[in-house]
């Protein structure tokens, strides 16, 4: 067959076409004969069955996420400068600087092809901040695998982390945190989620739109290949067989070297007022940036699709315009403007070329040697695409699980029984310390890096001069999420803000990456659609706007869903980086526990590692206690020594955790039910430690705020003591260090 035109299109309107092995469903092709008048061509079938997936029209999930923007206060959120629609979200730290941060998945890609899934997923997420006009400062991975002892995580997890580590260290951005979650649910199917955080000023905000009749569409990175075609757009838009992985041609293969010069020409063309407008090429490449900054501007684009630069000579249109290939940006530039931003592309060794010219046509229109292969009103490729509100229904094993309470499992009643599950505990795959890992992430490249982990939070430096900064965490219990999926979302986001606020730094913000099986379960929609209303809830409880994300569909192998992971970032700003609060605190030290401790075990580590179990309903939220909490670890900054949010595996775990990070014991002081002391997870808690002469100062700074107050104890010595030793610090080290090493070192 010849080259499908505009001219062929109309002369053969009923030609058959593959829309079904593009992803498209038979009303979903109906509906675009009907945009057109006509059947499309199979240049303008590859574009809408890219842009029309799941993973780049969000069709199935935004009548859900619409609330994000509808649910606010009166007077709206003053420190968001650019919400959600653009790349990436923008706020308002102070002093004129701003931070645009995200989260997005590569989760399908990285489970065919772990190196370069991962370290694609770096390089897209990098781009979109690129996009709004920042300077990358720090990346972040919140990731899920399979069993640890699973031959396939060990296939996969190494892969990741390598390149995750591979591609941020190239490019010189330190990775300051995330998470690594193993759970059955994820056995073929990992989360693979990247976030990155970017800083401008004020004023050096750009968005994507093509702007000015007559400007120039210049596309410059990297040449386009065969790589990545449909690769997260399709790839991510379906579930997997129970075969396995067989899709790699589909994976995008990453240059991190060409991604750096991507950055830094980008920065400068920007800073040289040569752009009037920018997008990154990430999912459906150049099917989305030409009709999304078309469909954003005047609404009408022409583009000469045979004056890409090649990797590949051999690819047809369809697949130019398919092609997820990597590192590469498109920018609307005068004609006047055309000669300088060339020169700084060649200052940089980037290529680039004038692909495209912007119109008042209202279409997008793309021509192949002379020949028109696409005529489509840009809006419905980019923007009015398939809205779907899918069927949803509560799950019907809902109630058997959540009657199902931990109460009946057996509990550690003596001294010695809470030392053997507490190392039992952190040694555990969820618990067990992560450094296998993180140390092969360069945490430190730039010099700005405040926080990394095992931390809270990750902290970097924004304004060197005044030591302004930023924290950012990331958080999700599935377990919680599963169990109830409205206060599981609540539960993540409460973690997030609870991790961010011990460090001093006051939340700002908040992006997300909602993660679940396929949404054409109604079981799974309607897990989602809880989801989004709690965490639409919650951050309005909690006063700070969700400034965007992503939404992952189809996670789950044949017919076994993940568990619903809604991952929540969440940022927060701090004025002096040198005052922050960190997790080790230091000898002669008195320590005292914030927040109300509850018999609270559903969900837990201690229920999971112990036995296995999943039942009950998750610990209460309230968020008002998770202010309050915040409010005075801000209100500690210069004099609280050490401050730790208690989570996973309760009270206990997060005393050997700073005891293991300062090199220094306890001597603490347990009261009522010691297996609840040790082990609950009730939220809006932390362990604070202040010099004896500020224990007057906190209580009545926690009275002010009405925090509960309990004092646990002193840091002394080389070993956690309960009224006798229990464990030293040695031994901790041990059972925590060994885990990861020996099952992927």
């Amino acid at each position: 067959m010849g080259l499908d035109t505009v001219s062929s299109a109309t002369a053969h309107p009923e030609s058959t076409q593959p829309f079904a092995e593009l992803g498209l469903k038979p009303d979903e092709y109906q509906s675009i004969r009907e945009i057109l008048g006509r059947r499309p061509t199979s240049s303008e079938l590859a574009m809408y069955s890219v842009m029309w997936s799941e993973h780049c029209s969000y069709k199935s999930s935004k009548v859900h996420l619409r609330q994000f923007g509808e649910k606010k206060p009166v007077e709206g959120w003053p420190q968001l400068l650019v919400g959600i629609g653009e790349n990436a979200g923008v706020v308002d730290i102070g002093d004129g600087w701003a931070v645009t941060f995200k989260v997005e998945s590569h989760n399908h890609p990285s489970y065919v092809e772990p190196y370069q899934g991962a370290a694609t997923g770096i390089g897209g997420i990098v781009r979109d901040i690129l996009s709004m006009g920042a300077r990358p400062i720090a990346v972040m991975d919140p990731l899920r695998f399979g069993p640890a002892d699973a031959p396939d995580t060990r296939r996969v997890l190494p892969g990741v982390i390598s390149g995750i580590g591979g591609y941020g260290n190239c490019l010189g951005l330190p990775n300051i945190g995330g998470e690594v979650v193993f759970d059955a649910t994820y056995l073929g199917n990992p989360l693979v989620n990247a976030l990155c955080i970017g800083a401008l000023r004020h004023d050096e905000i750009h968005l994507a739109s093509a702007k000015g009749i007559g400007n120039l569409v210049v596309l410059y990175g990297a040449r386009t290949g065969g790589d990545g075609i449909g690769g997260v757009s399709v790839l991510a838009s379906e579930t997997f067989s129970e075969g396995g992985p067989t899709k790699r041609p589909s994976v995008q293969v990453g240059d991190p070297f060409m991604e750096k010069l991507l950055i830094e020409c980008t920065l400068e063309v920007l800073h040289a007022g040569l752009v009037e407008g920018i997008q990154d090429l990430g999912g459906a490449g150049i099917s989305c940036a030409t009709s999304e900054l078309a469909s954003n501007g005047e609404g009408g684009m022409h583009v000469w699709l045979d004056r890409v630069l090649l990797r590949d000579p051999t690819l047809s249109p369809e697949e130019i315009l398919m092609s997820e290939s990597q590192e590469r940006m498109c920018a609307i530039v005068t004609p006047a403007d055309l000669d300088a931003f060339m020169a700084i592309c060649t200052k940089w060794e980037v290529e680039a070329v004038v692909i495209g010219e912007v119109n008042n046509s209202g279409r997008l229109t793309v021509e192949w040697h002379g020949e028109q292969i696409v005529d489509v009103p840009p809006r419905s490729v980019a923007h009015d695409g398939p809205v779907y509100s899918r069927p949803m229904q509560r799950p019907a094993y809902l109630d058997a699980l959540q009657a199902d309470v931990p109460d009946r499992l057996s509990r550690p009643a003596t001294v010695e029984e809470v030392r053997s599950t507490l190392l039992t505990l952190i040694a555990s795959p969820n618990l067990a310390s992560k450094s296998w890992i993180t140390d092969q992430y360069d945490r430190y490249v730039l010099g700005n890096t405040v926080l990394a982990q095992p931390e809270d939070s990750g902290m970097v430096r924004v304004d060197e001069v005044t030591g302004r900064g930023v924290a950012v965490s990331t958080d999700c219990n599935g377990r919680f999420a599963k169990l109830d999926p409205y206060n599981g979302a609540k539960l993540a986001l409460a973690e997030a803000y609870r991790n961010v606020g011990v460090t001093g730094a006051v939340p700002l913000a908040v992006t997300n990456c909602l993660n679940f099986g396929s949404p054409e379960d109604p079981e799974v929609m309607w897990q989602f659609a809880e989801a989004a209303r709690g965490l639409a809830d919650g951050c309005l409880e909690l006063n700070i706007p969700v400034t965007g994300g992503n939404v992952s569909f189809y996670n789950q192998t044949g017919t076994t869903a993940i568990l619903p992971t809604p991952v929540v970032g969440v940022l927060g700003v701090i004025e002096d980086v040198a005052k922050r609060t960190s997790i080790a605190w230091s000898e002669g030290d008195v320590i005292f526990q914030l927040g109300e401790t509850r018999d609270e075990f559903a969900g837990s580590e201690w229920a999971h590692v112990m036995h296995g179990h999943l039942g009950g309903l998750p610990p209460k939220v309230d968020l008002a206690a998770e202010i309050a909490l915040a409010s005075v670890c801000a209100d500690g900054l210069g004099w609280f020594h050490a401050a730790h949010d208690i989570s996973d595996g309760g009270l206990l775990v997060a005393l050997a955790e700073m005891a293991m990070r300062s090199g220094v014991g306890a001597q603490l002081e347990p009261t009522g039910d010691l297996f609840v002391w040790s082990f609950s997870e009730s939220t809006a808690r932390a362990v604070v430690s202040v010099a004896a002469d500020d224990a007057q100062r906190l209580t009545a700074l926690c009275a002010s705020q009405g925090v509960a107050l309990q004092r646990l104890g002193v840091v002394a010595g080389d070993r956690l003591d309960l009224g006798g030793p229990i464990v030293t610090i040695a031994e901790l080290r041990d059972a925590h260090e060994a885990t990861i090493p020996a099952l992927f070192g």
